[in-house]
């Protein structure tokens, strides 16, 4: 008797513990309705504090945690700006930080200087008309990790149904919800400068490489190590294969697309004209005209690339 006891007793602890989890979960966001949209965005134009690191992007969370305890009353927010299905872990870039102001209030001085004693960087983001936007209740540990897995398969394919081009995303912690935001406009606006200063030495990179190059193979053939809108499980090793190429932009900053544009066309073919006129006028005068190569194209300094990503676990 005792014994059907215990077992009666162990099996209502384990139903209880799996109601409890399963209504844990269910609170956390499991089948929270996700609605995404094009709009208006959920911010303002924004002056806020961040750190820029290049890494993993399950290593975020200990950003949040620093950031949020400088200003524990303040919005956090994420900006993602690699692919991980396109760059390496270890390649991956990101910023963390708080959100100072907003619209046209001022930030909080004292509260700044102490981001600032702390390494953050300070920097602002203005106020576009038009986004890709949805928001994920957040309201306990797992509603960030369950908002990854879940928001980012239906912005990827929200996105790829209406052509648009959005990027990059932005997460926005506040009032017990979490904003995924992608411009559609000024995107290059949204890049820090660390993030430009990356793009600006792997163009001239770029440009060295194509002007030492006399094997006679075109050196500009479209390539990309992190262009497209990161809309995966972006803490993942093996994320969803949800991103979306967009075509270029001339105020992207993001890193590892160098891609041909139409103003280069337009350069070569100056070139060649202003090498015809004087092909010409040296026939003209009876001097003998040596063939000129082709020039080597150079790749735009910055490059398009769309986004996403929270702090998850890869």
């Amino acid at each position: 008797m005792s014994e059907w006891l215990s077992v009666c007793v162990a099996i209502s602890l384990l139903l209880s513990l799996v109601t409890a989890t399963a209504a844990y979960m269910l609170y956390s966001g499991l089948i929270a309705h996700i609605n995404v949209l094009t709009g208006s965005p959920p911010i303002k134009k924004i002056t806020f504090a961040y750190k820029f690191r290049q890494g993993l992007y399950r290593n975020c969370g200990q950003l949040f945690r620093e950031s949020h305890n400088i200003g524990p009353k303040l919005p956090c927010i994420g900006v993602f700006y690699d692919d991980p299905n396109e760059v390496p872990g270890p390649q991956c870039r990101y910023v963390v930080g708080s959100i100072l102001s907003e619209g046209e209030k001022d930030a909080d001085k004292e509260l700044q200087k102490r981001y600032e004693a702390s390494g953050f960087q300070v920097f602002s983001f203005p106020e576009v008309t038009h986004v890709v936007t949805c928001w994920f209740p957040n309201r306990t540990f797992f509603s960030s990790l369950l908002g990854v897995r879940r928001v980012y398969p239906r912005l990827a394919r929200y996105i790829k149904e209406r052509r648009l081009c959005a990027h990059p995303f932005l997460e926005i912690y506040r009032e017990g919800r979490i904003h995924f935001m992608g411009p559609l406009a000024r995107q290059g606006d949204f890049y820090v400068p660390e993030v430009r200063r990356a793009e600006r030495r792997l163009s001239e990179e770029d440009e060295l490489h194509s002007d030492s190059d006399v094997s006679g193979v075109d050196s500009n053939s479209e390539y990309s190590s992190g262009s497209g809108v990161l809309l995966s499980d972006s803490r993942e090793t093996s994320p969803a294969d949800s991103w979306v190429h967009s075509p270029p932009q001339q105020d992207g900053g993001d890193r590892g697309s160098r891609r041909r544009s139409s103003g280069e066309v337009s350069f070569k073919e100056l070139d060649w004209e202003q090498s015809g006129g004087q092909q010409q006028q040296q026939q003209q005068e009876g001097t003998e005209v040596e063939p000129r190569p082709e020039p080597s194209q150079k790749s735009p300094e910055a490059p398009t690339q769309e986004w996403w990503g929270v702090s998850g676990e890869e």
